[in-house]
């Protein structure tokens, strides 16, 4: 494919106004239609009515599918500008964004802070933040790359990439990470035409609050199913996705009772 080089966006961007993202980028193993395949799903979140919390994890297991990497997990700030995890291609990244929440420490972090890329091509060996190195070893991580979701000075959170093998992530696709959490940003940001900044406010609570419920539907389906609870948020999203509905309604419902969910095929059984 032809080069290509991203060019962050610099000023509000409406679905409109006709600049979108007209960035090249040179990545040798990926086709255009991939590219363009992301490119349009991300998008659709500038139009009409869609489920954030949904998105964003398509979000995540994108940047799998798309960067080679071996995860990724994506944190929001809520209302008292504290970051919270949204969405994660893995329950073992989950855990472990949890993890660098909880002592306010790592890549991630240092990340949503400062409102620039931080990239870590092999943990051990940068001694950087000891508790989240650690945590990260446990589960399989050697390398991690944190790119901000941010729109001119207004930071709302970070983009994180995991990998088990340490070393570099090519800038090629680096720059396709940040221009999916840019767009990503921006769809957060202008979703439904927002007008004033109490709009996004709430719309990232009700993002956030929705996560709890999800967090709750899955202990109860792996409670009820005795199943793992990666394979209970498989059936949640599935159920969610046949019968056209928003994660956090179905997770609800769930929660609530009023709905029971079946598993269409024998999920693994809760070690």
């Amino acid at each position: 494919m032809e080069p290509f080089t991203y060019q962050p966006p610099s000023g509000p961007i409406s679905p409109t106004d006709g600049r979108g993202y007209g960035v090249w980028l040179k990545v040798g193993d990926m086709t255009d239609s991939q590219l363009t395949d992301v490119f349009v799903e991300t998008a659709d979140t500038l139009v009409g009515d869609f489920d954030v919390l949904e998105f964003l994890h398509v979000l995540t297991e994108r940047c799998v599918e798309l960067l080679g990497v071996s995860a990724a997990g994506l944190l929001l700030t809520d209302q008292q500008d504290s970051l919270q995890v949204v969405a994660a291609s893995s329950e073992r990244t989950r855990l472990l964004e949890l993890f660098q929440l909880q002592t306010d420490q790592g890549p991630c972090v240092d990340c949503f802070r400062t409102g620039r890329p931080v990239s870590v091509t092999d943990l051990p060996a940068a001694q950087r933040w000891p508790r989240f190195t650690a945590a990260a070893a446990e589960v399989g991580y050697a390398a991690v790359h944190a790119l901000p979701m941010r729109l001119r000075t207004e930071v709302i959170g970070a983009l994180n990439l995991f990998d088990v093998q340490p070393g570099a992530l090519d800038e090629g696709k680096l720059r396709i990470g940040q221009a999916l959490a840019d767009v990503a940003t921006i769809g957060l940001l202008q979703h439904r035409a927002i007008r004033r900044g109490g709009i996004l406010t709430e719309q990232l609570q009700t993002a956030l609050n929705g996560r709890v419920l999800i967090e709750q539907a899955k202990g109860v389906l792996a409670e009820r199913l005795q199943v793992d609870v990666s394979d209970a948020f498989a059936l949640l999203r599935d159920g969610a996705r046949s019968h056209n509905r928003r994660l956090s309604e179905l997770a609800q419902a769930v929660v609530d009772g009023t709905e029971q969910l079946v598993p269409n095929v024998v999920p693994h059984p809760r070690g």
